[in-house]
């Protein structure tokens, strides 16, 4: 493992709660934020970091996420030593875009585990099972 470990959603909500350098960076595709929804971090006074770890449609690898990372984590008054939580669909992008920004320097990057809305039921539907919503931990529709 090349980054700091992997969360719950539920400990990385906390983590968000009670660490004021703490940030939490949505990797999915910008579809995924639109038709699927953002974690919602206003009750926390912070905001969810967009940044695509693929670009959509073509699912190549943004060479631009390290860079668009460490724009957002200063912007929002925190550094490289910061708490980074890393969260996509299911927690497997995130842990390519957590070894990423630990390759580039980040100390504490984490994966959240299961992500925004988990692995399929036998149904073939997501969010039921596991994830940010499953744990109805608050989002939004964009």
């Amino acid at each position: 493992m090349k980054y700091a470990g992997d969360v719950t959603c539920k400990q990385c909500y906390s983590s968000l709660q009670n660490n004021d350098k703490a940030q939490l960076i949505d990797v999915r595709t910008m579809a995924e934020w639109m038709f699927v929804g953002v974690p919602d971090l206003n009750g926390v006074n912070k905001q969810t970091h967009t940044i695509e770890w693929q670009k959509f449609p073509t699912m190549q690898v943004n060479t631009e996420f390290v860079s668009g990372a460490e724009e957002a984590v200063t912007k929002a008054g925190s550094d490289m030593e910061s708490e980074i939580y890393c969260l996509c669909r299911s927690g497997v992008r995130s842990i390519a875009a957590a070894q990423a920004l630990t390759d580039a320097g980040f100390s504490k990057v984490y994966n959240v585990l299961d992500g925004f809305e988990g692995n399929h039921n036998e149904e073939g539907k997501r969010g039921l099972r596991a994830g940010w919503k499953f744990n109805e931990l608050p989002w939004f529709q964009k």
